[in-house]
């Protein structure tokens, strides 16, 4: 179900790009948009609105934004970091995505769904991530080789800073320019709408279970290919009523859309495989074994283990749901009959470093696909993201210690929120000197 979704998600892209409505929102956009500051909150809010699969975010938000940030001069490395920063961290916190569909999977024993959205108040590297780029815009704040990218499109009119100038032939002619702001909204509106009901409709809510209970009993994966078939198919039909584009050119971007998924649906397999190695050597009992017996004198520092031990992985695979695929088993398997809340945290700590090591990895398909988007060097885009995800990354692993001990929801989560404001206060006093 999961691999069908991604593959719907993948020709969805291609028909809002083929008629023109990604680049007509961009247009729009670019008139209604008058300082650097707007643009990158724009881009930072057009990312969290697409929140069903990172994919289909990188994809879109690049496309629709790069005329805007080019407009305001900001580098192509910093649209880079703001579509990379709005796929993942928002995909692991949205329960209606491709990314709960595939968590859920993982979990054997639990509803996986009901899981995922009592984990997401614990998912500290996602919504640090949120809060640190709207900080970072609205105090005009960067740091690290960032800084030398946006200071050069600033000063200079150079968006990329070094010699390449990746995507510069890129073959759009297909593409129609009279397209209409609703060829994008359409789509995107129906997807979510769609899922939505997909979802609740596996759950039983037509059936007289109420609407909490049926999306938390929910058939994920069946319910998000349900939703996204009918919302592809309308999309078709107003595509073809509108005469947006013909049937011909809706048919040339079923392969299109299916090739461009093609790296996400190989991933989730090669995951799918590792996780059955892991379950038939019998690593979940193993590490359960040690957590039980050998661990329990500081089973409150696990939450901070587990996540660094995911991050770790994360970067080194540079898949989240390799990860996803690999720990969440075992810390179900740990937890799950002795504290059931550490096992909600241990999730989300395994989730949140995934999403970190994803982040900040050169062989992440999130990565390559947020360069591509914003049509950026790649190596800019790693050097210049690594020190932003790693500030978020520390802050995180310190949040997890102190929701490990004390298994508290919002004291983590306001002592996390509380440094990173006193970070980037001190990052922007820096700056204000430097810049003197």
């Amino acid at each position: 179900g999961i691999l069908v979704f991604l593959v719907i998600l993948g020709i969805m892209v291609q028909l809002m790009n083929r008629t023109g409505g990604s680049a007509a929102f961009g247009n729009w956009a670019s008139e209604k948009i008058t300082s650097r500051e707007g643009a990158q909150l724009a881009t930072i809010g057009l990312g969290c609105l697409i929140f069903i699969d990172d994919y289909f975010n990188c994809l879109t938000v690049g496309s629709v934004m790069r005329p805007v940030t080019d407009k305001h001069k900001i580098s192509r490395a910093k649209l880079a970091y703001l579509i990379d920063a709005t796929a993942a961290p928002v995909c692991i916190i949205a329960p209606i995505s491709s990314w709960a569909a595939a968590v859920s999977g993982f979990v054997e024993g639990e509803n996986g769904i009901a899981l995922f959205i009592k984990s997401i108040p614990y998912n500290y590297y996602a919504l640090f991530t949120i809060a640190m780029m709207i900080l970072m815009v609205m105090m005009k704040i960067e740091y690290g080789p960032m800084y030398k990218h946006e200071y050069n499109a600033l000063k200079n009119g150079d968006l990329y800073t070094t010699e390449d100038r990746p995507y510069a032939n890129v073959d759009s002619s297909k593409n129609k320019t009279d397209g209409k702001v609703i060829d994008m909204l359409f789509p995107i509106i129906s997807l979510v709408i769609g899922c939505v009901i997909g979802m609740i409709y596996t759950g039983g809510f037509f059936e007289g279970t109420s609407f909490i209970e049926s999306f938390a009993n929910s058939d994920a994966s069946v319910g998000l290919v349900l939703g996204s078939f009918c919302a592809l198919i309308l999309t078709m039909g107003f595509y073809m009523v509108r005469r947006s584009l013909d049937f011909t050119s809706i048919m040339e971007c079923i392969p299109e859309g299916f090739k461009q998924m093609v790296p996400a649906i190989l991933i989730l397999t090669f995951a799918w495989s590792l996780k059955a190695m892991t379950d038939s050597l019998g690593a979940k009992e193993f590490v359960a074994y040690i957590i039980q017996n050998k661990a329990a004198g500081f089973a409150g520092l696990l939450p901070f283990i587990i996540f660094l031990i995911a991050v770790g992985l994360s970067f080194a695979t540079g898949t989240s749901w390799g990860t996803f695929g690999i720990l969440i088993p075992i810390v179900v398997a740990c937890f799950q009959a002795t504290d059931y809340q550490l096992m909600i945290i241990s999730m989300s700590a395994c989730m949140a470093g995934a999403v970190c090591g994803d982040h900040c990895s050169p062989i992440s398909d999130t990565t390559i696909m947020s360069s591509a988007g914003a049509q950026c060097n790649h190596l800019n885009h790693v050097s210049t993201q690594i020190p932003y995800a790693m500030t978020c990354a520390a802050i995180s692993a310190l949040t997890y210690i102190v929701a490990g001990l004390t298994k508290n929801v919002f004291l983590p989560l306001l002592a996390g929120l509380v440094i990173l404001i006193a970070v980037m206060y001190v990052l922007s006093r820096r700056a204000a000197k430097e810049n003197a």
